[in-house]
């Protein structure tokens, strides 16, 4: 699961995972489609407040050419349209997530070891840098089990939450 950095306020976006069984290049982001059970615990650290989260998503996912989009309903209102690229030379992938609220297009990456997607970015305030990322874990087609984390120092990561997705319809 990937979250989005909005306002200081992290959001899900659990679109941001694919079964590393599942199709080759860009295909791999149809594990994407269906609606899940997202239940995430937040820890109290320096870049999150200690919550726990329960959502229903539902990820409207299509394919056109090279692209392969989703629209994402959190509880049922769409929060964002995700427009994923490949580049097959490099075996790279990028997101674009384009809010509903009609603000600025984001651009992210995703990083893939077998079964691990991990979704790095940094964030500079001033002259500090600080790095944060998603590491997904598939465990079975339809779960996912997730962590957040930030770094001061892009070595050493602190744990900002967890979780596990479960798809329930495809």
């Amino acid at each position: 699961m990937k979250n989005l950095m909005r306002n200081g306020t992290i959001l899900v976006c659990t679109i941001c995972a694919a079964a590393s069984a599942g199709g080759q290049g860009i295909e791999k982001i149809a594990a994407y489609a269906g609606t899940w059970t997202v239940d995430i615990q937040h820890l109290d650290t320096a870049q999150s407040k200690a919550t726990h989260d329960h959502n229903t998503l539902r990820n409207d996912c299509w394919k056109s050419g090279g692209y392969f989009v989703c629209n994402q309903y959190v509880d049922g209102v769409s929060k964002v349209l995700l427009v994923f690229t490949y580049n097959a030379s490099s075996r790279s992938y990028t997101s674009y997530p384009i809010p509903a609220d009609g603000g600025a297009a984001g651009q992210g990456k995703l990083e893939i070891k077998g079964n691990v997607w991990t979704y790095p970015w940094q964030v500079k305030d001033g002259g500090k840098t600080t790095w944060f990322r998603v590491v997904n874990v598939w465990v079975k087609p339809d779960q996912i089990e997730f962590r957040q984390e930030f770094s001061t120092d892009n070595v050493t990561w602190t744990e900002m939450a967890h979780g596990t997705e479960i798809k329930t319809t495809g």
